[in-house]
């Protein structure tokens, strides 16, 4: 319980807040986009995104940096003809390589400062970790360009979005004022989407039937997309589209509070016969029709004129209490919500980037404390609307938070008990009484531990250990607390080693061995490189 009452947790838990912020108004995706433009090879494609992937994962969690930039991969691979699995695990090794560039970069450091902190140290500022994270950072970017020539495997996923036998029909509409108006249907990067394509194309109420590539949109024009339920979540995402008129209402009502839902009409619903539009199926149930599918075929037609049939599948925007209101109703045979649907509000992006910039600047100036500055920010995101309460509490990783409660636990009983200083007593032997041996072995221990267990959980358990050789070797601890930062960050060689590496497991369909075959190289990097940094910078003394 005391665990739980650690600032440096209670400071990820903030944390979790403001990249909600950042995510829901697709900040990240605005400051990567400028990077990508239209590589031609995967050594190209990683150059490009390497700036933007440290940038972000450096001053925000690496999960949600991950999870931002796989649907961008998947696209940039779609357009361009390149392996996803060629970029899916260096994109998770780049996250893990600018977290240990700064404090705020990854849990584990704030972790290891606050326990730094409790033995009376001054701690870590925002940087410090910076003279060991940046060479750490470049370094592996060099390796992963070599890798993805010869050591990155051409995978492919176990399960593919292409397996899902629906195909929907969805409108889109494109904005008057938006990004996408006066570019090609290549340019504008509709052509190659993951499990979807353009089918049609209406102007001026007249289908212009199948377009080319070098077609030019208009304001207003209405795309009419074929594709998976997976690609109507992404598609929506994109800049300067939205539903047609007929959600219109819906669009400008609180976007906080909507989602996307999918229902299964069922033979006792009273629209069965009907088209959507003369049915008001808005009016009736509250949601409106942004896709429909019928089986695996493709349904010819405007939305609003489609009749509905017994077994069609809609994919309805509502509220999130639509599911609660209607899941027990005989209208519909199935009724559930679909993750990460809610709308993205790229027009608050600028808050939230702003937001984000401030709290840096406040901490690294000295004006606030992390903890505050978390606080302050997380507050900012909610006050203007970048993200809501309830998005703010679904984002919080409250297992992730138990598991490090838990194990600043048994990092407590390690030392109490006098376990820790058996351990240290142990690595003393190999050390003797030198240093940069003592330095080493925690640094191993801390990296095998790691590929094994969770990082959190590896550095809490070997700081114990840690504190008990310095005071034996009567030398200062900080050292040995970089040491962990760096290497509970460094588990490349395993899936499991970071929850990073496990994301893009299935989806790249990797093999345990391909984590072998590139990840010990890289661990072997970040241990001599700071190995060698750290006595540098903070001398064993």
């Amino acid at each position: 319980m005391a665990g739980l009452g650690n600032p440096g947790l209670v400071t990820i838990g903030i944390l979790y807040v403001v990249v909600a912020g950042l995510s829901h108004t697709g900040a990240m995706s605005l400051v990567s986009e400028p990077f990508l433009g239209r590589p031609k090879t995967p050594s190209i494609a990683l150059a490009r995104l390497t700036p933007p992937v440290l940038l972000l994962s450096a001053f925000l969690n690496n999960t949600p940096v991950v999870a931002m930039f796989l649907p961008i991969v998947s696209d940039v691979c779609k357009r361009t003809g390149i392996s996803p699995s060629k970029l899916y695990l260096p994109i998770a090794y780049l996250a893990t390589f600018g977290g240990v560039c700064t404090l705020v970069g990854t849990s584990t450091n704030l972790i290891v400062n606050s326990l730094l902190v409790s033995t009376g140290d001054s701690g870590m500022g925002m940087f410090d970790l910076s003279w060991v994270g940046l060479p750490c950072a470049f370094l592996g970017a060099v390796y992963l360009q070599v890798a993805v020539r010869r050591f990155i495997p051409d995978r492919q996923p176990s399960v593919s979005i292409h397996d899902d036998p629906r195909r929907y029909t969805v409108e889109m509409v494109v904005q008057p004022v938006g990004p996408l108006v006066g570019k090609s249907i290549e340019d504008a990067g509709l052509r190659h989407l993951v499990g979807l394509y353009l089918a049609d194309v209406e102007r001026d109420g007249e289908f212009l039937g199948s377009v080319g590539h070098t077609h030019v949109l208009r304001a207003n024009d209405v795309l009419v997309f074929v594709g998976v339920v997976e690609s109507m979540v992404e598609l929506q995402r994109i800049r300067g589209l939205s539903h047609p008129a007929e959600c219109a209402d819906s669009k400008k009502a609180t976007s906080h509070g909507r989602c996307l839902v999918e229902a299964v009409v069922s033979e006792r619903c009273p629209l069965v016969g009907c088209s959507i539009r003369d049915g008001q199926f808005r009016t009736k149930y509250g949601a409106a029709v942004v896709a429909v599918a019928r089986g695996s075929h493709r349904i010819e037609g405007k939305i609003g004129d489609v009749v509905l049939q017994r077994g069609d599948t809609l994919i309805l925007e509502t509220t999130a209490d639509f599911v609660v209101r209607e899941r027990n109703s005989n209208h519909f045979y199935l009724v559930a919500g679909i993750d990460n649907s809610s709308p993205v509000q790229y027009q608050r992006a600028k808050y939230a980037l702003t937001g984000l910039v401030a709290m840096l600047v406040f901490v690294s100036c000295g004006w606030l404390q992390l903890l505050t500055a978390s606080f302050v920010a997380a507050g900012w995101m909610i006050a203007t609307g970048c993200c809501s309460i309830s998005q703010a509490r679904q984002s919080v990783d409250w297992s992730l938070l138990v598991t490090v409660a838990a194990s600043l636990g048994i990092g407590n009983a390690l030392e109490q008990s006098g376990l820790g200083k058996m351990i240290a007593d142990s690595i003393l032997v190999f050390a003797g009484t030198k240093p940069w041996l003592a330095l080493v072995a925690v640094y191993v221990v801390t990296m095998i531990l790691t590929e094994l267990i969770t990082n959190n959980a590896a550095a809490v358990l070997v700081f114990s250990v840690a504190q008990a050789l310095a005071d034996t070797l009567h030398i200062s601890l900080v050292p040995f607390a970089v040491a962990i930062a760096v290497a509970a960050s460094a588990g490349f060689a395993t899936p499991f080693g970071y929850q990073t590496n496990l994301m893009v497991f299935a989806i790249g369909g990797y093999r345990f061995s391909d984590y072998l075959r590139i990840g010990i190289p890289l661990d072997l990097i970040f241990l001599v490189v700071s190995v060698t940094l750290i006595p540098v910078f903070w001398p064993l003394r």
